[in-house]
């Protein structure tokens, strides 16, 4: 694969290194016209500027990056962990980069491997369908781990892929508080756009309403604040008290991740909710914190150990040549708990 450097860039757009200097470091000294191109092509040829030229010279770095985007969500927590103790084990240092909500994980990824030198990426996860140009020009094998919204027209055989159905565990998730008796199910949702998790989640409440002849609600459908962090216990919280200021009758709140139940059990006890008298209230995920708080959270659980061992496996396994890309799809568990019970008459 083509990786360009600063001479490639000055050769193609028929400059010196030092006019391809100034663009870049934003110099007055250079003509508008002559930095536009310069920029636009740095942009089309994917050239990072290499800041250490030492590892640059490294092409043995036995280094991963694990790129994390919501790192404020608990559930990353054990398999960032988990991959760190892997890369132990192998010799190999982790590089780990936090992504803001409003960063591209793809932008960073091709920053960081141009500066460290890495052998590959581990993606956990973030939203990739509009980095399809941009994936396909990094040179090091990459893994997603329970990320959302991958390119389809990206060659299968070019990535891993590991994680759960979120949209039919989540409908397993409605199955059964729909089997408690359960039809006025309130639903705090995030992401919902395209296809990322929130979005799959989402889609398998109205899988499971449609499976037992219960009609959507739109008025029971409540989405995230888009100015706090999506999946965050506030937003979980604001988004909740404004579910009950809304005046609809419902049984059961189902969050699309337990941060998100966490905040809604604060709101619901704020306003006299008696959980799970009143109202039941289930989440998604399984992290550790859902089982110490009163009531204990019913959760759909991933298998974050096992994921999170496969992910990094696989990424070496691929690495030394040993492995080609694999696609794995791995099975939630119900935890059926404190915070969720039958209808009261």
């Amino acid at each position: 694969m083509f990786e360009p450097t600063i001479k490639d860039i000055a050769k193609i757009c028929g400059v010196g290194v030092s006019t391809v200097s100034r663009a870049m470091n934003n110099h007055p000294d250079i003509n508008p016209a002559t930095k536009e191109k310069i920029l636009e092509t740095i942009k089309e040829y994917g050239y990072v500027p290499n800041d250490s030229a030492r590892n640059l010279k490294r092409s043995d770095a036995r280094a991963i990056a694990v790129l994390v985007k919501g790192i404020s969500n608990p559930f990353f927590t054990n398999m960032i962990a988990i991959i760190e103790q892997e890369c132990k084990k192998k010799g190999y240092a982790m590089e780990l980069s936090h992504i803001e909500s409003d960063e591209d994980e793809v932008d960073i990824a091709q920053k960081v491997v141009k500066e460290k030198r890495l052998r590959g990426i581990i993606f956990l996860g973030g939203y990739f369908s509009r980095s399809e140009e941009k994936l396909k020009k990094l040179n090091v094998p990459f893994v997603f781990s329970t990320a959302g919204g991958i390119p389809e027209n990206i060659a299968k055989e070019s990535y891993s892929n590991i994680g759960v159905d979120d949209r039919l565990e989540s409908e397993k998730m409605v199955d059964y508080l729909i089997s408690l008796g359960h039809k006025r199910i309130a639903i705090i949702a995030a992401e919902t756009y395209e296809e990322c998790i929130g979005r799959l989640r989402l889609e398998g409440y109205y899988d499971a309403l449609k499976k037992h002849g219960i009609a959507a609600d739109e008025k029971l459908i409540f989405e995230t604040d888009e100015e706090i962090n999506h999946f965050s216990m506030e937003n979980g919280y604001i988004t909740t008290k404004r579910l009950i200021e809304s005046g609809e009758k419902f049984s059961a709140v189902y969050a699309v991740s337990d941060t998100l139940a966490i905040g809604a059990c604060r709101a619901l006890y704020e306003a006299g909710y008696h959980i799970p008298d009143d109202v039941s209230v289930a989440g998604y995920d399984g992290i550790d914190i859902g089982n110490y708080i009163t009531p204990r959270l019913t959760t759909m659980r991933q298998p974050v150990e096992d994921m999170a061992r496969a992910t990094v496996k696989l990424l070496f396994a691929i690495i030394s040549g040993q492995k080609e890309h694999q696609h794995m799809v791995y099975e939630a568990t119900l935890m059926e708990r404190e915070s969720t019970g039958g209808i009261v008459n």
